[in-house]
This record gives structure tokens, C-alpha cells and sequence, in this order.
């Protein structure tokens, strides 16, 4: 053990210079198109100018298997990254697992989770067009912190709505927030219509109020700000890295047999996953994929693929997607970032083809495997990232049982420092397991909007 490596780390130099864009190897029909939420049309690139700037839009639409990355973006990549790659030894030996567990962390970045990745370039491609400010929402933060953070690297100001049951919950991401420059509100506030809307829901929802805030201040001047957003579009979103992204580490892993993350939205899924899933896409790889989500928000297991609103309210396109219902809202708990109804529509077209696997989690299970995970490894890991080292464990546990040697890999996507009032609930016994509520989604899937049905 002495000389077995533990991290596998790259040099600057291995950054990676393209992006993967899945949609060019997507079994079946192509993606099918977002629509225009007043039109029900196939929506095209003027119709997401109000929301993205029109270099994010063309990532969103080209045909291209690979996007490069602008120089600048990948010159502040180097504030963090590569992430290394670790060996979970000593997790393994816990479980007495003949499987070999690696996981890749993104918790080293300035933001503490794999976030920046996206928030970066969605900052750098908004200041070139010449945005001044940036509006967004957050779940349990990471998503506010991060854009607050890319804000701060181009010169824009920032506006978060954070989640409720988050903003109470995690204070010190909210100072966070605040200290890279950015203002921070809870969600459902009374400064937007759609928060007003809300207000029957007072720990909020992972769905935007941040849209109605940037249209109303384009309408009474000029159009110098735009929304933010992580997860819910599919490439300019996704993040994927391709060329260079594991020349010196994925060996140790370059088959893995499963590779798994958590997913909310799907950003951090994506990430890891695509590359990977081009491979098993062409028939070069035969790897299995497991999106790890919390059983009380449960859309992958649970939800209808049908056209939804990305948003609470009813402003962003309609995508094709798993969706629990745009106006649901999820019992409070502790995986903030995991609360959304819908995911992006790359990461449910691979759950539909029956490329990725889906799996939902306690909130109770998925703090044992962290606390396991963190008693071994060290790193106290974020509640969104434990779905992942959940499933991890259970991969590694049917190994043990199979006499399986099988390589798994998953996304350590961020620490869980500022979540230390849910480990604190756990450790005490007082942690809840929320329960999910077949009646609500049911009265929100009614309410679903009338669209064509999905091929």
C-alpha cells in the first residue's frame, strides 16, 4: 500500500480544449426540439436570445460532436483545474470490496463544487456580449456561489434567489455569495411576480424566480442583463470535457464498468459521464451509467418524459424531459441542489434510450454512506454529491457478493462544509427522511401545458 497511488493528478498543460456534444450520437431520433412556451414551435436561436447570448446559443444548437473552449475560459480553468482523480483505498478496504473505486473531486474548486465548470464560460459568453449583470437562482447554493464567483472574474454584478429551505439552512453560503460581490435574496421573495406567485410555498423550489426578474428590468431599460442557468439546457450547460480530459489517468480507469453521479438538473452527470457515454454510444465501450437522485424529488424514477417548463412560473422554452411538473415543490431537505423537477433533456434522452440506470436514495442512507465515506476518505463529502457515494457502496457491495473485480467510478461533486447542520441532524438521530408526495405530483403533472407528444 506504501506505493500505491492514491491521486492522479494532470498538469495545466491537459486542461481540455473541446467540449463533448452528445447529440450527433444519440440513439434514434434526433433531440427533439425545445419549444416556444407561447407558440408551442420549434423554438430557434432568436427565440433564446432573451435568455442566453447568442455564443451559449450556438453551443446549444450545433451539430457538432466536440464545441472548443475559448482560450479565456480555459485560462481561468487554471484556477482549479484539472481536478485530480482519487483511489478510494481505504473506502474499499471498509467494505472488504474486491471492486476498485475511484472518484473524481471537484470539491478543490474556489467554489467547493463542480459549478464553475459551467458558470465560467456562461459569465465570460454574457460580458462578451456585453451584459452588465447576471440574474440566477440556487438550490442549496452552489449554483449561486459559482455564477457569483464567475461574475466577479468578467466584471458583471450578480443577482442569486436562493431556495428557501436552503437560505435558512446553509447561512454561510449565502455569505459566500456575498463576499465574491453578488446580492442574494430568499426565494420566494416579494421582489418578483413569480415570487408573489409563490408564496404558498415558502421553502421555495429549485425552479427559477430569477427569469421574471431579468425580462422586467430589460423592459424598462436596456437590455444589459440576463438570467443564469446550470443544469436544464443540454450542451452549453453540460459541460462535458473531451480532448485531453484523462490522457494520463484514465487509464487506471479507462473502462470503467460503471460510472456513476447525482443528478438535479444534470450538470454534474454530464460531465463525467458523456465522455464516456460517446464511447458506449459507438460501440467502443460496454460501461454502465447510474444517476443518483433523492427519492423525495424523485424525477428521473418517478417522473413523466413529457415537454415542460424549465421554470416555476411558465417563461423558459419547453424541453423534452422527466419532469415531476414545473409547479411541483419538494419536501425541504438537506440535498438542495438535488429539488428540481425536471432534468436536462441530454441526460433524459440517455434514461430513456436505457443508457443510464436511475436510482433514488433516502435522505437517512444516502448521510450513512457519507459519514462512511468521510471516516475513510477524509473528505465530508456535500448531501447531493452522498447519492453517488451511495450507489457507489451498493455497486461495490453486489462486487463483493459477485466476486466482481468491477472498476467504478463516480463524481465527488463538491464538500459538504457549509452542510454541516444536516450532519449534525444525522449524527443526533433527529434527521428526517421526507416523503414524497404522489398526490402533489399528481396535481402537477395535471397542470402540465399542452404540448405535441414526444416521439
Amino acid at each position: 500500500m506504501a506505493d500505491a497511488t492514491t491521486k492522479f493528478l494532470l498538469h495545466e498543460d491537459d486542461i481540455p480544449t473541446h467540449w463533448v456534444n452528445l447529440t450527433p450520437d444519440l440513439p434514434g431520433a434526433p433531440l427533439p426540439h425545445a419549444l416556444h412556451p407561447g407558440t408551442k414551435e420549434p423554438a430557434g436561436p432568436d427565440d433564446l436570445t432573451p435568455i442566453f447570448p447568442m455564443g451559449l446559443i450556438m453551443q446549444e444548437v450545433s451539430p457538432e460532436p466536440e464545441i472548443e473552449i475559448p482560450e479565456e475560459v480555459r485560462d481561468a480553468y487554471k484556477l482549479w483545474r484539472p481536478t485530480p482523480l482519487h483511489r478510494a483505498r481505504r473506502l474499499e478496504q471498509a467494505l472488504d470490496t474486491p471492486a476498485r473505486i475511484y472518484y473524481k473531486y471537484e470539491g478543490v474548486s474556489p467554489a467547493g463544487s463542480h459549478k464553475p465548470n459551467t458558470a465560467v464560460p456562461q459569465a465570460y459568453e454574457n460580458a462578451k456580449a456585453g451584459m452588465k449583470k447576471l440574474v440566477t437562482e440556487t438550490g442549496a447554493g452552489q449554483w449561486g456561489s459559482s455564477l457569483a464567483f464567475a461574475c466577479s472574474l468578467f466584471g458583471l454584478e450578480c443577482e442569486v434567489f436562493m431556495v428557501g429551505s436552503s437560505y435558512d439552512q446553509k447561512p454561510y453560503r449565502r455569505s459566500m455569495i456575498q463576499t465574491w460581490g453578488a446580492t442574494v435574496h430568499r426565494s420566494p421573495s416579494e421582489l418578483t411576480e413569480a415570487g408573489k406567485s409563490q408564496a404558498s410555498h415558502p421553502t421555495g423550489s429549485l425552479a427559477s424566480r430569477s427569469r421574471r426578474r431579468s425580462r422586467s428590468r430589460r423592459r424598462i431599460r436596456t437590455p444589459t442583463t440576463r438570467s443564469g442557468r446550470c443544469s436544464t439546457t443540454c450542451c452549453c450547460t453540460s459541460r462535458s470535457s473531451a480532448r485531453r480530459r484523462s490522457r494520463r489517468w484514465r487509464w487506471q480507469a479507462t473502462n470503467p464498468n460503471v460510472v456513476i453521479a447525482c443528478v438535479g438538473g444534470g450538470s454534474n452527470f454530464a460531465g463525467l459521464a458523456f465522455p464516456f457515454a460517446r464511447r458506449v454510444l459507438r460501440g467502443e465501450a460496454k460501461t454502465r451509467f447510474v444517476a443518483a437522485e433523492p427519492a423525495a424529488c424523485p424525477t428521473l424514477t418517478r417522473g413523466v418524459y413529457r415537454y415542460d417548463f424549465g421554470d416555476t412560473v411558465g417563461l423558459t422554452p419547453l424541453m423534452p424531459m422527466y419532469t415531476l411538473g414545473h409547479d411541483f415543490v419538494p419536501p425541504p431537505m438537506h440535498a438542495g441542489g438535488l429539488r428540481y423537477h425536471g432534468d436536462a433533456p441530454l441526460v433524459c434522452a440517455l434514461v430513456k434510450a436505457g443508457v443510464v440506470e436511475a436510482r433514488a436514495y433516502r435522505q437517512n442512507e444516502t448521510f450513512e454512506a457519507a459519514v462512511k465515506f468521510s471516516r475513510t476518505e477524509g473528505i465530508i463529502p456535500a448531501p447531493e454529491a452522498a447519492h453517488a457515494i451511495r450507489a457507489a457502496i451498493q455497486e461495490a457491495d453486489e462486487a463483493k457478493e459477485a466476486g466482481d473485480e468491477r472498476v467504478i467510478l463516480f463524481n465527488l461533486s463538491g464538500h459538504g462544509h457549509f452542510d454541516l447542520a444536516a450532519y449534525d441532524a444525522y449524527l443526533a438521530g433527529t434527521l428526517e427522511d421526507p416523503e414524497f408526495s404522489e398526490q402533489d405530483m399528481e396535481d402537477a403533472l395535471a397542470r402540465l401545458p399542452e404540448a405535441p407528444a414526444i416521439a
